[in-house]
């Protein structure tokens, strides 16, 4: 392998970016069609980035081109220097054009139904022309894949740990906990008083027991000295809960904040039932050491503003 010095002056961007779209599209072929040059072209340029780096990077075969354990790792960084790169461009236009710009953020899927709806509502208000982008999933994956592989700017949700892990830095909004809850058109939702254990042999619709909400559940009815209901469904998604609480004959359990911000929307009601659950923080998480963009900036200056104290205790007000 060449000394870093000559690996770097010889690499350019054109080279990992044919790289990226053969692994991407799995052939030269195909990737050539892409990138509209021709497959000899490809070939050439696949075959200087293996010269120069010195290991096989792609194992061809009559099924098309796969990345080798070099490949897989080169694939990565070479993914991150790009998503570096489009952030790069985004901070210059924004510094140019203040309105403008692109924010891309890992979140999760109570969050894209409340607190982050509202952050996005104030700052595209302020910032029309400022680009969003959203993407979904479980938490430790958000921090562990996404936000080391620059895929996000932040990631905004439940923390995955109670410390920040190494190379990340954390900034704590609110600290969430679970309600009850049903349809505002459901005969619960008359009660001024609830016990849990009235609730146990009704309709419930619940996440998996193994999962991170399920957890907390079984903790909540344990807390009282009762067995977890048995769930007439059993789904993770909250867009499946969303939609059989609508029919005013299922209950479930969900993040306060997020019926704070959604329960008028969403037609639901927290029930005035007293839950012996923990609570769990809800946070910022960037890149410690990375300078941060001024679209990155002013989104966490709102969700600060957004998730000022009060907001769980006003939740069970929520209808």
């Amino acid at each position: 392998m060449l000394p870093l010095g000559q690996i770097t002056r010889r690499i350019k961007l054109r080279h990992l970016d044919v790289f990226v779209t053969v692994v991407q599209w799995g052939s030269m072929a195909r990737a050539a069609e892409h990138l509209a040059i021709s497959q000899p072209v490809v070939s050439k340029m696949i075959a200087e980035l293996e010269r120069t780096v010195g290991v096989r990077l792609l194992d061809r075969g009559r099924h098309g081109a796969e990345p080798t354990v070099y490949g897989r790792a080169l694939l990565r960084r070479s993914i991150a220097i790009f998503n570096d790169l489009r952030s790069s461009m985004s901070e210059l236009e924004s510094l140019a054009d203040p309105s403008a710009g692109e924010l891309r953020i890992g979140t999760t899927e109570p969050m894209m139904g409340g607190l982050l709806a509202v952050i996005l509502d104030r700052l595209t208000r302020q910032y029309p022309r400022r680009a969003v982008h959203v993407i979904q999933g479980d938490p430790p994956d958000l921090q562990d894949r996404h936000l080391r592989d620059h895929d996000i700017d932040l990631m905004i949700g439940r923390l995955p740990s109670a410390t920040p892990a190494p190379g990340t830095e954390v900034q704590v909004l609110l600290h969430e906990r679970a309600v009850v809850v049903a349809a505002v058109h459901s005969r619960w939702a008359r009660r001024r008083k609830l016990e849990l254990i009235e609730l146990l042999d009704e309709r419930w619709c619940l996440p998996p027991r193994e999962s991170f909400p399920g957890s907390w559940i079984a903790k909540a009815f344990e807390g009282r000295g009762l067995a977890v209901p048995r769930a007439i469904v059993t789904v993770h998604t909250i867009q499946m809960q969303q939609a059989l609480l609508a029919t005013g004959r299922f209950l479930a359990m969900l993040p306060a904040a997020m019926l704070h911000f959604s329960a008028k929307r969403l037609a639901l009601k927290v029930l005035p039932v007293d839950l012996p659950t923990d609570t769990w923080p809800v946070g910022i998480i960037t890149l410690k050491g990375r300078t941060l963009t001024p679209a990155t900036q002013l989104f966490i200056e709102c969700a600060k503003e957004v998730s000022k104290t009060g907001v769980i205790d006003r939740a069970r007000g929520s209808n």
